[in-house]
């Protein structure tokens, strides 16, 4: 395998005899890279592997290979792989990765061949392959198999163990940058973030009516257990008590807790107790979501999601930039699942430009590159704040410059470590955490007062089964139905009949699913408005199985 002209017939024999293509049915990549039964993913995790090779030898750099199924159940498992700057498997290439795990394996060979001589990669290259996985039971045997397709090709597969996804995403980024961005260690990504947390928090723990206790759920995930490492980083800065940090394998990975659960169900998860008024938090399994909720002296739940704390964290960045001396274009990137209510706040109170973007972190996170301070969050509680090179060239010239104040320059030295605080790479629930506590300390608020700042419209969340998910396809980011013809009209005709309401409706991108969102003056009618476009999804696109209930 020493060039171009290799014969792959080594790839293809051990591939059918160690990891043959036992699947029938066809997978796709998506957003999430694959995910399905942990028990039908050997091949696929091999295959990829095998890309991974091609596509850090096209790069000329390490790129990652993740396995997580992130909040999905126990059983499932799945891999998505990491570009050079850290960020998701460019869009073009996903469709290279659906064709290596469908491909038979009789014909892997000529697959390999194509790509090679298609996009001209030069094979003679030893690159590295960063390997993470999260806790569940299945990881290690598929970390096996991805290895195995990585040394088939000669690649150099580099273990980091059970990391959260978000730091595999780190990691990649810093040695991609040889170092400049972080020293791609777990020691040395909890160094960068909890040297940055104290340097702005101070000698000050609890300020007005905020209160420096946190209790944390960790999904029974990868989340509680790296959140210890941080709590020993953060002392008494920082009072964190852990709730669902239970043992690999009990097959409590996501059940009845975290971040998933709570946006969806919007109610305490199993084991956080229900301490009135307490700051609580969920993640998810792999770590790279985020939730805030409490509950109020009427026993009421009360959940903040991705909307709030990126509007939490834009409002904080936008009064940080005011006079440093220079302009800055900063901005907030949404999608369709955004409450009504959010982008009205962001749109008119603060006064800040918001982008909207079809589902899925990739396209949130390209458009949030077009700012000079790009923030960016799903309603689900995964997102981050990305930064423009220009921008960060700009704040470390203007410290030397005589011509900016010392005022701005304390400022500027503020932003700059609020900027090691986040992880720009992709969104990453425990940066993001501190981030957020940050925010409230400096602003003295306790969870409440963050609420305040505008009432969420109640909204709903329902899923339809179909037979094929691709008979419903849309336009202008997700919020209009293309087809099939006349479900849009339809969709329309009902909302009209609520008050405040809104619905769109969107195919699921791993499931034949069709997702349904509605939202609505109060809770009953975003429940019936979305109960109601649920049962016309059903008629007009091939429901299966019982019809939508509430």
């Amino acid at each position: 395998m020493a060039n171009n002209h290799t014969n792959y017939k080594t790839v293809y024999a051990f591939a059918r005899e160690m990891h043959p293509k036992t699947e029938k049915f066809d997978v796709q990549y998506g957003t999430a890279g694959f995910r399905a039964k942990a028990n039908t993913l050997g091949y696929v995790m091999y295959r990829m592997g095998l890309l991974a090779v091609l596509r850090a030898r096209y790069k000329k750099a390490c790129i990652g290979a993740m396995i997580t199924a992130s909040h999905n159940p126990e059983p499932d498992n799945g891999v998505k792989l990491i570009d050079p700057c850290g960020e998701m498997l460019e869009q073009s290439w996903e469709a290279w990765a659906t064709k290596f795990a469908n491909v038979a394996d009789d014909r892997l060979e000529e697959l390999i061949t194509e790509i090679v001589s298609e996009l001209g990669i030069e094979m003679t290259q030893r690159v590295e392959i960063l390997v993470g996985k999260d806790t569940r039971p299945s990881s290690p045997s598929l970390a096996k198999a991805l290895c195995d397709g990585i040394l088939a090709l000669s690649g150099k597969p580099i273990d980091y163990g059970i990391v959260t996804t978000p730091q595999l995403h780190y990691f990649v980024y810093c040695r991609n940058t040889h170092h400049q961005y972080g020293t791609p260690t777990e020691e040395g990504y909890y160094t960068k973030l909890c040297s940055a947390f104290k340097k702005i928090r101070g000698n000050t723990f609890n300020f007005n009516n905020y209160k420096n206790k946190l209790l944390y759920d960790g999904a029974n995930g990868v989340g509680a257990k790296k959140i210890k490492y941080f709590q020993e980083c953060l002392g008494e800065t920082l009072k964190i008590d852990r709730y669902n940090d239970e043992l690999i394998g009990t097959g409590k990975l996501n059940y009845l807790c975290g971040a998933d659960y709570v946006k969806t169900k919007q109610t305490f998860p199993n084991g956080v107790p229900k301490e009135v008024g307490q700051r609580c938090c969920s993640v998810d399994g792999d770590a790279d979501r985020l939730m805030y909720y409490y509950l109020d002296e009427n026993e009421k739940f009360h959940l903040l999601d991705g909307d709030r704390i990126a509007i939490l964290i834009a409002e904080y960045l936008k009064d940080l930039v005011q006079n440093i001396g220079f302009s800055v274009n900063l901005g907030i990137v949404q999608t369709a699942y955004a409450n009504g209510a959010s982008t009205d706040y962001i749109t008119n109170t603060l006064k800040i430009p918001v982008s909207f973007v079809c589902t899925g972190v990739k396209y949130l996170h390209h458009e949030a590159q077009k700012y000079d301070i790009g923030v960016y969050f799903e309603a689900n509680g995964h997102g981050t704040v990305v930064f423009k090179k220009e921008f960060k060239e700009k704040i470390h010239s203007s410290l030397s410059s005589p011509d900016v104040s010392n005022e701005a320059k304390s400022k500027i030295e503020k932003i700059k470590t609020v900027i090691d605080l986040i992880n720009e790479t992709v969104g990453d629930a425990l940066s993001d955490l501190l981030l957020v506590e940050t925010i409230l300390h400096s602003k003295g608020w306790s969870i409440q007062d963050w609420e305040k700042c505008y009432d969420d419209l109640p909204n709903c969340l329902m899923k339809v089964s179909v037979k094929d998910r691709n008979k419903i396809t849309t336009t202008n980011a997700e919020r209009t139905c293309v087809k099939p013809e006349g479900l849009q009209q339809e969709i329309d005709n009902i909302v009209k009949k609520y008050k405040a309401g809104r619905s769109f409706v969107r195919p699921s991108g791993t499931e034949d699913l069709i997702r349904v969102y509605a939202e609505a003056a109060i809770k009953e009618e975003a429940d019936q408005l979305a109960l109601d476009v649920a049962l016309k999804v059903y008629e007009m696109a091939e429901g299966i199985g019982p019809k939508p209930t509430l």
